[in-house]
């Protein structure tokens, strides 16, 4: 039975309210983001972005990229794959996914109204049928990244794509990185390439770009362990998938901030490191994954990690009947904004 004096209290301080009246300080100012005259903007009309960001495709073409602290891009590639295609779609799938966001609960974060940022649309490539030129274009665009000092976060194509963002982002030194996938994508070259979506973090170890005992790997799994020597040889830290839940994904998460201390770190996630009861939609699928409830508590526990830069890959959306891998995606992207925005303020003394 209701108190009706609680009643009463909730009746004169809630009837006759609309969806902008809010009280809590913390949520008012959330819904002052969202609301114009009592409504909301429809989020299935105009034209999609990721994260429904501004869009600026005009600013990859100015030196200071815009004034943008954090820039999503696509990255529509996928000739380095190594079984099903179909990621070169990834970018617009995500794209295409309805209400992201703008408040972290967990994280009790607004990460569009704490920094400057926008879709600059895809990586302009010179050639859809050459791998080698497409990786060139890839580079160039993130070495004019990082001379703006701006935070990429990409959505691919395959995982080969990493490769090159690394090439670029981290040209001046090499960087850690917390990279949650089925595989560990460290093996050598196949049939005469080296750029493929199976080996990007041995070429960007070799090419000195990434520092491998500041690499932790999470979420490995599947037949082609015999593959990934590299990454113990080098001194990566691996976390299998059957390890996590032995370990608990808070132990997960204090591991990963030892591994990558406190220099700078990129982070990539692979949707095949989800089940694929949760991400069907991918090229490599692997049984007996993560779940979205762990993935998101591991992003969520790397909050102040410095992040400069971070990528979501591998969503093939015509695998994808549902449309769950491309909502997961989107989530997962949502949740690197969150950590690159900490990231960027706590750089700023902010």
């Amino acid at each position: 039975m209701i108190d009706p004096k609680k009643l009463d209290q909730l009746r004169a301080r809630y009837s006759g309210s609309g969806g902008d009246d809010i009280h809590d300080p913390e949520f008012k100012r959330v819904a002052a983001l969202q609301f114009q005259g009592g409504k909301r903007v429809q989020p299935f009309s105009g034209v999609s972005t990721l994260l429904d960001a501004p869009y600026r495709p005009d600013a990859p073409g100015l030196p200071d990229f815009g004034g943008l602290e954090i820039a999503l891009i696509g990255v529509p590639m996928d000739l380095g794959v190594t079984n099903r295609a179909g990621s070169r779609l990834g970018p617009r799938a995500v794209r295409s996914v309805e209400r992201i966001g703008p408040y972290e609960h967990v994280l009790r974060m607004v990460p569009s109204a704490a920094c400057a940022m926008a879709d600059v649309g895809d990586v302009p490539l010179s050639s859809r049928f050459n791998l080698e030129t497409c990786h060139a274009d890839i580079q160039a665009f993130y070495s004019k990244v990082a001379a703006a000092g701006v935070v990429p976060l990409s959505v691919g194509g395959d995982h080969s794509i990493s490769y090159s963002i690394l090439k670029g982002l981290a040209a001046e030194r090499p960087v850690g990185m917390i990279h949650i996938d089925a595989h560990c994508d460290t093996s050598g070259a196949y049939e005469g390439a080296k750029f493929h979506h199976g080996g990007p973090f041995r070429q960007a170890v070799l090419d000195g770009v990434l520092d491998p005992e500041r690499t932790i790997q999470i979420g490995i799994r599947g037949g082609a362990e015999y593959l990934w020597e590299f990454s113990y040889e080098s001194g990566m830290t691996v976390i299998h998938a059957e390890e996590v839940p032995q370990l608990g994904i808070p132990a997960i998460i204090e591991t990963a901030r030892k591994v990558v201390g406190d220099g700078p770190v990129y982070v990539s996630f692979d949707v095949d490191s989800l089940d694929p009861a949760f991400a069907p939609g991918t090229g490599t699928p692997e049984v007996g994954g993560l779940t979205t409830r762990e993935v998101l508590q591991l992003l969520r526990g790397l909050v102040g990690v410095d992040v400069i830069g971070a990528d979501v890959v591998e969503v093939a959306p015509q695998y994808d009947a549902t449309t769950n891998t491309a909502q997961a995606a989107a989530q997962v992207l949502f949740e690197l904004l969150c950590l690159s925005t900490h990231a960027l303020e706590k750089r700023k003394g902010r």
